[in-house]
C-alpha cells in the first residue's frame, strides 16, 4: 500500500483493545486512548505508545485531529458508542457483537447511512485461516452448492457464578448471566462470512445449567447453552452452536457442499481437511499473512485474525471503500443471535429474522 496519509486513530478500551496492531501499520498511528481505570489507561498508552490519554469516550472523541476510534468497551454500550462515534465524524471499529437487541440494529444502520461514516464490526471468525480458506473455496465455485454448515463457539464459565470475567471489584458485569446467543458472530460469522447469505428464519434450543449466574441475570434468561437452527435465504440449513456450560473451547465450523467439504481443526483433536468428491483431500492448511504489512506478520489471537482485522479496517478508511465486515455484515452476523435467543425462550418456535439490508441489497 501507498498513502500520503496516516489513518489517525483513538483506541477505547484496554483490556481487549490491547491486542491489535494500529501503531504497527504503516499508514496508521494512535493518536488517543481511553479507558474508565486508570491502570488500564496506562496499558493502553504504553501497548500503542501514544501519551494521550482521556477518562472516557465521550472526551476522546472531541480529541482533533482524530480519524476513527476502535471500540472496545462491553456489549450493552456497543451501539450508543459507536453512534457518539459516528455522529462525532469518526469511522467506527468496534467489537462484537454489533448490537444486542433489534432495535439498537436498526439504530446503528440509520446512523452509518445518515452520517456516511465507515463501520465494521471486528469479527474474529472472518479472518481465521479456515474461514479465508472457505471463503475462496466457495468464490472458486469448489463446493458445489454449499448445502450445510455447522458453525460453533465454546467458551466454559461465561456468565456463571464463578466466572472471573462476570464480576469487576466484586460487581456484575454485563456477562452475567448473558444469553449465548445475543453473543452470536463467532458462529454466524463463519457461514454470513463466507458465502454472504442472510439467515432468515431460525428455531433455537436452550439449555439450563442450575448456575445462579442463569437464574438471577439482568436479561431474564435461563440457558447457559444454546443451539440454534437456521435456514438461509438460499434455503440452505446452518446449525449454530453458542455454549457456555459445556467442556469444549473455541471457535471452529465445517463447510459441506455437494462437491466439496471444508473441516476447521477443532479443540477435540479434528485435523483440517479439505476433501473434494474427486481428487486427493487437502489436510495442511493454506498460509496468508503474506498479505499482511511485514510489521504485522504474527498472531495476537483468535486464531491469528487481529493483524486481518487491523489491516482492513485501515486500508478500508485510506481507500475510501467500505470494510469487508461492514455494517449490514454485522447486524446480518448478529441479528439472527438475537432472534434465536427470542426462540429459546418460546421453547424452539421457528421465529422470521428481519433484514437490515438496503432494498434491493447490494450484492
Amino acid at each position: 500500500m501507498a498513502s500520503d496519509r496516516k489513518l489517525r486513530i483513538g483506541v477505547v478500551g484496554g483490556g481487549f483493545g490491547a491486542s491489535f496492531h494500529f501503531h504497527e501499520h504503516p499508514l496508521a498511528e494512535v493518536v488517543a486512548v481511553s479507558d474508565l481505570l486508570p491502570d488500564r489507561r496506562q496499558h493502553l498508552k504504553e501497548r500503542y505508545r501514544c501519551d494521550t490519554a482521556y477518562d472516557s469516550l465521550e472526551e476522546l472523541i472531541r480529541h482533533e485531529p482524530l480519524d476513527a476510534v476502535a471500540v472496545f468497551s462491553g456489549a450493552p454500550d456497543h451501539v450508543r458508542q459507536s453512534v457518539a462515534v459516528m455522529e462525532h465524524g469518526k469511522h467506527c471499529f468496534c467489537a462484537v457483537p454489533a448490537a444486542t437487541t433489534l432495535e439498537e440494529c436498526a439504530l446503528l444502520v440509520a446512523t452509518k447511512e445518515r452520517t456516511g461514516m465507515r463501520y465494521m464490526m471486528a469479527e474474529t471468525s472472518y479472518y481465521r485461516v479456515d474461514a479465508i480458506t472457505a471463503r475462496r473455496l466457495h468464490d472458486d465455485g469448489a463446493f458445489g452448492e454449499l448445502m450445510y454448515s455447522e458453525v460453533e463457539y465454546y467458551h466454559p464459565l461465561i456468565g456463571a457464578e464463578g466466572d472471573a470475567l462476570s464480576f469487576a471489584d466484586g460487581e456484575r458485569t454485563w456477562r452475567y448471566g448473558l444469553p449465548p446467543q445475543l453473543y452470536p458472530t463467532h458462529s454466524t460469522g463463519f457461514l454470513v462470512g463466507v458465502t454472504g447469505e442472510r439467515l432468515v428464519k431460525v428455531s433455537c434450543a436452550g439449555t439450563l445449567s442450575g448456575d445462579r449466574g442463569h437464574s438471577d441475570n439482568v436479561y431474564g434468561s435461563p440457558f447457559s447453552n444454546e443451539c440454534a437452527v437456521f435456514i438461509t435465504d438460499q434455503g440452505h440449513i446452518c446449525r449454530s452452536n453458542v455454549m457456555w456450560n459445556v467442556w469444549n473451547h473455541g471457535e471452529r465450523a465445517q463447510w459441506m457442499g455437494t462437491d466439496c467439504s471444508l473441516f476447521a481443526e477443532g479443540w477435540s483433536g479434528q485435523p483440517f481437511a479439505i476433501r473434494p468428491m474427486e481428487g486427493e483431500p487437502q489436510m495442511t492448511p493454506a498460509e496468508y499473512t503474506h498479505l499482511l504489512p511485514r510489521e504485522m506478520r504474527y498472531d495476537t489471537g483468535h486464531g491469528g485474525s487481529h493483524p486481518f482485522l487491523t489491516h482492513e479496517f485501515v486500508s478500508a478508511v485510506i481507500e475510501d471503500r467500505e470494510p469487508a465486515v461492514d455494517v449490514y455484515e454485522a447486524v446480518a452476523m448478529t441479528a439472527p443471535g438475537i432472534v434465536a435467543h427470542e426462540s429459546a425462550l418460546r421453547d424452539g418456535e421457528q421465529l422470521p429474522v428481519p433484514s437490515f439490508d438496503p432494498t434491493p441489497r447490494e450484492e
